[in-house]
């Protein structure tokens, strides 16, 4: 018998499909945010003029080691009909989500 896991992620605004997970950073705080296409372009325009008004900051950012994982976590999400990026991170929910498999 074979089983096919489907994984649906929902807006974190309003329980709809999400389509993204938006990461942003306000006074030293890092979020993600999972969002519908519609939220993801609220949020940015809401952020736009801040960012635009704003001075870029280099060589505070933290960096994290490359996860080699992450590879394997974008091809296992594509099996599984979860939308990731091709490029960046890979979102927590998502990772936790492969590890967690078995």
């Amino acid at each position: 018998m074979a089983t096919k896991t489907i994984i649906t992620f929902h807006d974190d605004l309003d329980g709809t499909e999400a389509h993204q997970t938006v990461s942003f950073s306000v006074e030293g705080t890092s979020y993600e945010i999972d969002l519908s296409d519609a939220h993801a372009e609220q949020l940015r325009s809401a952020l736009g003029p801040y960012a635009a008004a704003a001075r870029g900051v280099k060589g505070t950012r933290k960096t994290r080691s490359p996860q080699p994982e992450n590879e394997k976590v974008r091809a296992w999400a594509k099996e599984n009909g979860i939308h990731v990026a091709s490029r960046g991170a890979v979102s927590r929910k998502v990772v936790e989500l492969y590890r967690s498999r078995s």
